[in-house]
């Protein structure tokens, strides 16, 4: 009596193994291989049929799996008689990938280790502010940092090295950190802030780390800028800032926004469309939109760190500069001035730190102005060349 009972037990090991195997084999992408082709099994498993039907929802089953075997019998995928890709509307170094497959552009978003990529993103912020900071400006950044809604992508320059001890404030884990020891804004901003990573953003801040923003409200700040037509701008400056170089920065009262001034006795103006009388904000604050910021990335000069200079040139970027640049007087900040950056640089001949990088300051202004003024000599120059070779070709 006991041969029959084993008998089903074997019958009933078997069947269950089998079906143990089965849904296994589904689990798993087929990796079998054809010992002639060396080719993929052209079945897919149930995770690609999934992920491709998520990806075209109106696609049939049937033509999934053609698609599927289309692939892996044309691994090459080149044209029937055997021309490769070369898309010259690629990105130069990208011609022979097919124009469909071409990301050119890049953002800061954060994205999640798991899950769906589609599903990565609860909001896309429309903004990016930057701060070049050092950890002992952390309570000014901590209130600055609270003026801008989760529209905006936080990242902030740690120019001391030091970005662990920022997870303290709770918004530092949705920022981005990047550090390089003793480095400014503008070394970080050629290096980090390049047009295509940027591209996504309608509005870039390029901001120093002691601005006071008590009465700054970033929302507000953007509706005036796209009311007012301004593509390159700056918070109007309080009377409580430190030292005010210019008039065109500073707070006007009962408007919105300005666009000219009239400078202090001493300084004067070539024209009043030109700086600092107009077209002209300072480097300490300045939000750009994104075309402009694509014409102002590319003139920074990879060598001149400091970006002295740069406010005389932006106007260069939009036209007509008079009208496209201005200060916002509605959303004023204040300037504390304080020497943190200044103070790691290195002492020259008995002179403090900032001194040295004080000096530095200024040359770099006199080379950026003189590049300015050769390249322009040299494009005109060209132009007349050209244009002289034109007009005494010989006709036939």
């Amino acid at each position: 009596m006991r041969i029959p009972n084993e008998n089903s037990r074997l019958v009933l090991t078997t069947f269950t193994g089998v079906v143990i195997g089965f849904f296994l084999g589904v689990s798993f992408p087929v990796v079998l291989l054809d010992k002639k082709t060396n080719l993929y099994s052209t079945m897919p498993s149930s995770i690609y049929l999934d992920h491709i039907k998520e990806m075209y929802p109106g696609l049939s089953t049937q033509r999934i799996l053609n698609l599927w075997s289309s692939l892996h019998h044309n691994n090459d995928m080149s044209s029937p008689n055997g021309t490769k890709i070369w898309a010259t509307e690629n990105p130069r170094g990208a011609e022979r990938l097919p124009p469909g497959v071409v990301e050119p552009e890049s953002d800061f978003y954060l994205r999640r280790l798991w899950g769906k990529p589609s599903e990565d993103l609860t909001i896309k912020p429309k903004y990016l502010v930057t701060f070049t900071v050092g950890y002992e400006q952390k309570e000014i950044i901590n209130k600055a940092v609270k003026k801008f809604s989760e529209n905006f992508t936080i990242l902030l320059f740690h120019y001391d090295g030091r970005t662990s001890e920022w997870s303290e404030f709770e918004w530092s884990k949705r920022a981005i950190h990047v550090s390089a020891h003793k480095q400014s804004k503008w070394w970080y901003a050629k290096r980090f802030l390049h047009p295509d990573i940027v591209a996504p953003y309608d509005y870039i801040f390029i901001w120093d780390e002691d601005l006071g923003l008590d009465d700054f409200d970033a929302e507000k700040y953007i509706e005036l800028i796209k009311k007012h037509g301004l593509e390159i701008s700056q918070p109007g400056l309080s009377e409580n800032s430190g030292y005010l170089s210019w008039q065109m920065t500073r707070k006007q009262n009962d408007t919105e926004v300005h666009k000219v001034a009239k400078e202090k006795e001493g300084w004067w103006c070539l024209h009043p469309h030109l700086p600092p009388c107009a077209a002209f904000v300072e480097i300490m604050a300045p939000v750009f939109s994104r075309n402009a910021w694509r014409c102002v990335w590319n003139m920074i000069q990879n060598d001149l760190v400091h970006g002295w200079g740069l406010d005389f040139a932006l106007r260069r970027c939009v036209e007509p500069a008079h009208e496209k640049i201005g200060v916002v007087d509605a959303q004023p900040i204040v300037h504390q001035t304080l020497p943190s950056l200044g103070n790691q640089g290195k002492a020259v001949k008995g002179k403090a730190p900032r001194e040295a990088v004080k000096k530095r300051c200024k040359r770099e202004w006199i080379m950026f102005h003189i590049r300015m003024r050769l390249a322009e000599r040299a494009y005109y120059k060209l132009r007349e060349m050209a244009s002289n070779q034109t007009n005494t070709a010989p006709l036939i």
